[in-house]
């Protein structure tokens, strides 16, 4: 009689403990319900603050650090570079008159010689004939620069004996490209280099234009002598004929204009813009119109003014209104 109470009991006290259980769960879910519904009432007080305030995450852009220059009115040359050679002045070739052997032939390389001297005797009879020697004499007065034939070698009126020229007046001669003929002109200035003075520049002058362009090339013979800064023609023992030379010519001038560096300017999908910075540092975008350019400057036509300051490093990472920290 008693085993049936005790069962009884026991089952009671296992209701009883699943039912404590099962309210402990439930009011920790209500606890947990409770703190979450208090946390975002609080987190939403915070986003319905005024807008005045500092972004959430963030702070204020960082400053880009960038080098600038005072744009400012300048002088700037446009020039085309190309080779040349130093000749001596009025560098002539001598012919003779007739053809075949050549017979005697009296100055050497280096030897002056004047005009109308004779420089050579030409043989012209064949076999079976024989005929007096025909001489030869020099066009211009000057020096012996070639002689590239040898006595006993047969010659035709079309064989070079001689090439005579002026020493003392030596000239730079150089063919200019058909697309900068427009403007070749006397006068026209030039810096020149010489492979064996490699570390000194020479001022040099356009007084030769040739009338027509060369049928192959399509170029443009001109010549130019040595001047000093004053205009005048100089000499130079160290410069000879026949030197290499290295010419920078001057093809258009731009003077008193707004130039800027090079440096400072980007192209973007086929226009040309720069970086200012303002009163306040800050980056101001510009696209602008150039004129002539140069290995240094650009000249511009239109876009900032005299006296902006246009950034020179760093603006490839600028984006119009962007904080920017200047630096010397």
């Amino acid at each position: 009689m008693k085993t049936p109470k005790v069962i009884t009991v026991i089952i009671i006290l296992a209701i009883a403990l699943f039912a404590v259980l099962i309210g402990y769960t439930v009011i920790g879910r209500n606890r947990g319900t409770v703190a979450s519904n208090a946390q975002g009432a609080q987190s939403g007080g915070q986003r319905a603050q005024p807008s005045g305030g500092s972004p959430p995450g963030g702070g204020a852009r960082n400053a880009t650090v960038v080098r600038v220059a005072v744009v400012e009115p300048g002088t700037i040359e446009n020039s085309v570079v190309i080779n040349g050679d130093v000749l001596a002045r009025n560098q002539v070739t001598i012919y003779p008159s007739v053809g075949g052997k050549l017979a005697e032939l009296y100055p050497g390389i280096g030897d002056r010689v004047r005009q109308g001297q004779i420089v050579a005797m030409i043989d012209p009879s064949r076999p079976g004939e024989i005929y007096s020697h025909s001489p030869v004499t020099s066009t211009v007065s000057g020096t012996v620069l070639q002689t590239p034939l040898f006595v006993g070698d047969t010659v035709s009126t079309q064989s070079a004996l001689l090439v005579v020229g002026d020493l003392s007046s030596l000239r730079v001669e150089t063919f200019v490209p058909e697309r900068f003929v427009s403007a070749v002109r006397l006068g026209l200035r030039a810096q020149v280099s010489l492979a064996a003075i490699p570390d000194e520049t020479f001022l040099a002058e356009v007084v030769e234009v040739s009338p027509v362009l060369e049928p192959s090339s399509r170029t443009l013979r001109i010549r130019l002598r040595f001047i000093n800064a004053q205009g005048r023609a100089v000499t130079d023992e160290r410069i000879k004929a026949g030197m290499f030379a290295t010419l920078s010519l001057v093809t258009m001038t731009r003077a008193d204009v707004p130039v800027i560096p090079r440096t400072s300017v980007i192209n973007t999908y086929g226009s040309w813009i720069v970086f200012t910075v303002d009163s306040r540092n800050t980056a101001r975008r510009h696209e602008l119109e150039l004129g002539i350019q140069n290995e240094e400057l650009f000249e511009v036509l239109s876009g900032v003014n005299p006296g902006d300051r246009v950034v020179i490093q760093g603006q490839n990472f600028l984006s119009d209104g962007d904080p920017v920290r200047i630096v010397e």
